[in-house]
């Protein structure tokens, strides 16, 4: 059988009475030979209810584990060369809206045992009738002839009639300056290994001479550009030299590809400064695994648009991905995904096994690559909730005698959550947080704490006991007495606790130096702040990335927080909610980009970009210097993953 090739065809068709409506599988055997007594499975987002509700029609429901589901045919029955095997599912716990909605990845697993790859494509959906994909973004209109992204606080500028082979340091320049016109050169050429590099260490003909003065009386990531005869740059610190290179970068970067719409200044002068001290992009690398150099060129990529925080999502259920030596399996029982593996297929995996983890050493390059780029790394394991991969890796932080079944996460994971009854919980995390510590340098280290489910370890005889002697009430109490235990911990090793918004549910933690993400909607942020909790606005409705850009079935992506084109993404002013006393608790914004869509580079890409870019300059810019049609006519110009 291992030349046999199989196909499912998927599609989501309505039902009356039911606003879920169901899926329609049709199994084809392109093969050469018959084939009985198998079992399908496949991964998908829009999941089926519990087996005691499930409604199929023409096959048998076997089980279900998160997004992963398996079926069979009725005893005895043959699939013959050529033909098909149509069954439905449901109910489902929501309606298919989108191409990414069905199925991500299906395999066979035959009556020997063995698995076969099954291929699959994106569904359709009955009753959407054929249309043609959707225009993102406008073309665009530059009204001022200058390619900068994000733009600056003020730009007066006079467009030149001629564009410099390359721009190099005048006498006087440091080491210090000339090493940074290297690192931003450096970052050019990762970016775009065909562009003209824009620096030269030494004078150029028909080149023009940067001037570098530090100015201590800029505010912190600031700088100023003069242009004339050289140009002279400006800047308050490290980073504000780095960012005034980057903008003459973009400045050459638009000249040299687009002419007829960008010119390169012969005068006038740039003053910028950032518009939040946190311009954060977050990554979920436990759904899927990216490589070490696709981390490294992402951060390149903040750099290029002056983003200065990654927030690193290390571990969730479906993987645990940093390397801690005290505990081996977390990265080999903790990252295998597979028929036969520790942890079933989810996400788009079929018959062969997934894993992929970064080892210290990997961490530790992309720290220092980002340090060199004035990018501050936040790592991230989610607890106590998102911890199937953990517990998989080190079962005996489970309790027992709690039912193996009692509770399950919105993602449909069963008893998913770190018990804060156990010792053993904390001295694992101690020691996982030594680790941590060691290899990064920030002062946060963010701790995940959402999506707990309602009713989590009231199930557990040893959490209820701990509710009794300790006076506390269900499960937001609990939630509440281990991240206060967390937080401890941190403090001991030098550290703040940064997390989700639900970390303030229950009690909270004491918001002393704790910076919480609203996620979950905008109000939440304001919330936060009232409670005394420093604040990032990650709204989902505006700022993350896995989130369709358009209505249209075609348009790839989540749905729950709506539909989020590019020009909300961009427009969306995340502090207009926050009055002025608590603006100061406001400590910026941030891109979250979550994994469960993102099977292949293209995905990335269509959802990333350019909604990063625009969330960049909302980050950056001020309100009012804010254009969508300049940024939509600037944005092609950005580079991608």
């Amino acid at each position: 059988m291992a030349d046999a090739v199989f196909r499912l065809e998927n599609s989501w068709e309505p039902v009356e009475g039911d606003p879920c409506g169901r899926f329609v599988f049709t199994l084809v055997n392109l093969s050469g030979n018959a084939i009985s007594g198998f079992k399908l499975a496949y991964t998908s987002l829009t999941r089926i209810k519990d087996s005691e509700e499930a409604r199929c029609e023409n096959a048998v429901f076997l089980r279900r584990n998160a997004n992963f589901h398996q079926y069979q045919p009725a005893d005895g029955f043959v699939l013959a060369p050529g033909e098909g095997w149509r069954f439905t599912v449901a109910p489902l716990w929501r309606p298919a809206r989108h191409r990414t909605d069905g199925a991500k990845s299906a395999y066979l697993t035959l009556a020997d045992g063995t698995h076969v790859p099954v291929s699959v494509d994106d569904t359709l959906l009955c009753g959407r009738p054929a249309e043609p994909a959707p225009v993102l973004m406008p073309k665009g209109e530059a009204k001022e002839p200058f390619s900068l992204l994000p733009w600056p606080v003020s730009a007066n500028l006079v467009a030149g009639d001629t564009v410099p082979v390359a721009l190099y340091p005048a006498d006087g320049a440091t080491l210090s300056d000339k090493q940074a016109l290297l690192a931003v050169g450096s970052l050019y050429r990762r970016l775009f290994q065909i562009g003209h590099q824009p620096f030269s260490l030494v004078p150029a003909h028909a080149g023009k001479a940067i001037r570098f003065a530090e100015d201590k009386s800029l505010v912190a990531e600031g700088f100023t550009l003069s242009f004339g005869e050289e140009i002279v740059l400006s800047y308050g610190d490290a980073a504000g030299r780095q960012y005034g290179l980057t903008a003459l970068a973009h400045l050459l970067h638009g000249a040299r590809l687009d002419p007829k719409t960008f010119r390169f200044p012969a005068s006038g002068s740039i003053t910028d400064h950032p518009r939040y001290g946190w311009r954060g992009c977050h990554l979920d690398v436990s759904r899927q695994f990216y490589p070490a150099a696709d981390i490294a060129r992402l951060i390149d990529i903040m750099a290029w648009m002056r983003l200065n925080i990654f927030h690193w999502h290390l571990s969730d259920d479906e993987a645990w991905r940093l390397e801690i030596k005290a505990y081996p399996t977390l990265t080999t029982l903790g990252v295998l995904r597979g028929p036969d593996e520790p942890m079933l297929p989810q996400l788009g995996n079929g018959a062969e096994p997934v894993g992929g983890f970064y080892t210290q050493e990997d961490v530790k390059a992309i720290v220092a690559h980002a340090a060199a780029l004035h990018v501050e790394i936040v790592p991230e394991v989610d607890i106590p909730g998102h911890s199937t991969a953990m517990l998989v890796a080190l079962p005996e932080l489970v309790d027992g005698q709690e039912a193996p079944d009692s509770y399950r996460s919105v993602q449909g994971y069963p008893n998913n959550a770190l018990n804060p009854a156990i010792d053993l919980t904390y001295q694992v995390l101690g020691k996982v947080f030594d680790e941590m510590v060691a290899l990064f340098p920030s002062k946060l280290i963010h701790i995940g704490g959402d999506e707990v489910a309602a009713n989590t370890w009231m199930a557990s005889p040893l959490a209820r006991k701990l509710m009794e002697r300790e006076g506390i009430e269900g499960t937001f109490g609990l939630q509440s007495y281990f991240m206060k235990r967390i937080q401890a911990m941190l403090a001991e090793r030098g550290r703040k606790l940064a997390g989700w918004d639900e970390v303030s549910h229950g009690g909270g933690v004491d918001p002393d130096g704790t910076l919480l993400m609203a996620w979950q909607k905008p109000e939440v942020g304001v919330e936060l702040a009232k409670q005394g909790y420093d604040v990032v606005m990650t709204p989902g409705q505006a700022y993350y990335l896995d989130m369709v850009q358009d209505e249209a079935f075609q348009e790839p992506g989540a749905s729950w927080a709506g539909t989020v084109p590019p020009k909300h993404s961009y427009t969306y002013e995340a502090v207009g909610e926050f009055s002025e006393e608590l603006k100061p608790r406001m400590r910026g914004v941030q891109a979250c980009i979550w994994s469960e869509h993102f099977l292949n580079r293209d995905y990335f890409n269509h959802l990333v970009f350019p909604r990063l870019g625009a969330i960049a300059e909302a980050a950056w810019t001020p309100k009012d210097n804010k254009d969508w049609m300049r940024f939509a006519a600037i944005s092609p110009l950005m580079p991608k993953l």
